[in-house]
Formats: C-alpha cells, sequence, structure tokens
C-alpha cells in the first residue's frame, strides 16, 4: 500500500510503501470494540468498596415496638434500610479481561485502517525539535488544518516532542512500539511520521 507524505505545511512531499496487513484490513467493529473495552477494563482499579452489615457497628437492640405503633416495623440501625450498611454494594474485584495476542494485534491493525480510510491519518515527513517549543507544535497542527482530538506518533520515546506538546489542548503524544486499539479508536486524527510508520510495519506489520 502507498502512503502519502506531507511536510509541516500539509503539502504532498513523496509517497511510501506501506504493509497491507496493517493499513489495508477489512473492517471488524467486533473485535476492535473487545479490545477496547478489555483495555479500558484493565485500566480499573476495582478498589470500591461498602460496607456490610458485617462491618458495621451498631447496638442490635430494636429501635421501637413491632406492633401497634401505627408506624413501619423497624429493627437494627445497622441495617441497609436505616442507612447503616449498603446492600448489594460493590466490593474490591479485578475487572481484567485477556485477550489473544493474535486479536490484539488484530484490533490494532483494523483501528489504523479504519483511520486511514476515514483520511483521519497524516503522515509527516519529519518531527525533529532542539528543544521544547509549543509554538512548533500549534504551527503544525494549524499547517495540517487538524481540528480536534489529534494524536502524534514518533518512531521512539521523544521527550522534547511530548514536553512541546504537553501544553497544546487536545494534542498528545505516543511512541509507535506503544500504540494501542484505545488510543488510535480515541483520537480524532492520527499523525505519524515516516520513521513511525516503518517501526509500526515491523511490529505488526508480519501476518500472525
Amino acid at each position: 500500500m502507498e502512503l502519502q507524505v506531507k511536510n509541516n505545511k500539509g503539502e504532498v512531499v513523496h509517497s511510501i510503501q506501506a504493509s497491507d496487513a496493517v493499513w489495508g484490513a477489512d473492517p471488524n467493529n467486533a473485535v476492535l470494540h473487545q479490545a477496547v473495552v478489555a483495555q479500558q477494563a484493565n485500566r480499573r482499579q476495582g478498589t470500591h468498596s461498602t460496607l456490610r452489615r458485617m462491618d458495621v457497628e451498631y447496638s442490635t437492640v430494636k429501635l421501637r415496638a413491632q406492633k401497634h405503633t401505627g408506624r413501619a416495623r423497624l429493627g437494627s440501625r445497622g441495617s441497609p434500610s436505616m442507612g447503616g450498611s449498603v446492600a448489594h454494594g460493590p466490593h474490591p474485584r479485578s475487572y481484567r479481561q485477556d485477550l489473544p495476542k493474535k486479536m490484539r494485534r488484530l484490533a490494532l491493525r483494523v483501528a489504523l485502517s479504519d483511520k486511514l480510510r476515514e483520511n483521519s491519518i497524516i503522515v509527516l515527513d519529519g518531527l525533529k525539535m532542539d528543544k521544547p517549543q509549543t509554538k512548533q507544535v500549534t504551527e503544525i497542527i494549524k499547517g495540517l488544518g487538524l481540528k480536534g482530538t489529534t494524536l502524534i506518533i514518533t518512531s521512539a520515546t521523544d521527550q522534547i516532542v511530548i514536553k512541546s506538546a504537553s501544553n497544546v489542548p487536545d494534542v498528545e503524544v505516543l511512541a509507535a512500539p506503544l500504540l494501542n486499539p484505545l488510543q488510535a479508536v480515541k483520537a480524532r486524527n492520527l499523525v505519524i511520521t515516516e520513521d513511525a510508520v516503518r517501526v509500526v510495519d515491523s511490529i505488526w506489520g508480519e501476518k500472525s
């Protein structure tokens, strides 16, 4: 597959060959949805907890007579109806969902292919900075005519680019080896450097 490469001003400068397996995968909403849900579930801490009846300490003396008061029957102050404990409340648990390796790989391929079909991916000829500079990132976003959330994908972790984009609203930076279906789906636009495309192809391009 051939991908067009643009410069910082949005002008097409040349094209590169990319893996069909990564950028030309068939739509598969079921796999993509399952992968995104699993990734979101794995991020949950699962530390929420409520007090059960055995966890509270209140007097067990009956609050009033069972009959002849004309009012509702009441038992212990620690009962859920009195607000002393919580019935069927949440307790610490693991929300982790495991996905087969092939399914995770396929989900990312589907996510990137869907973005490409939507014309939401821009391949950048390069992104090199000598020092952190927010203005340069802002000019790139403006030059490419991007609106909405944008994910910049570099070939490796680049602290200078990360710091430069840290103050730009709705812009995040991620290294290509750390790319995942959730990040790819969440961002409206993907800006990936030419070197990062080669890294992505080398990791997820082979058949599996």
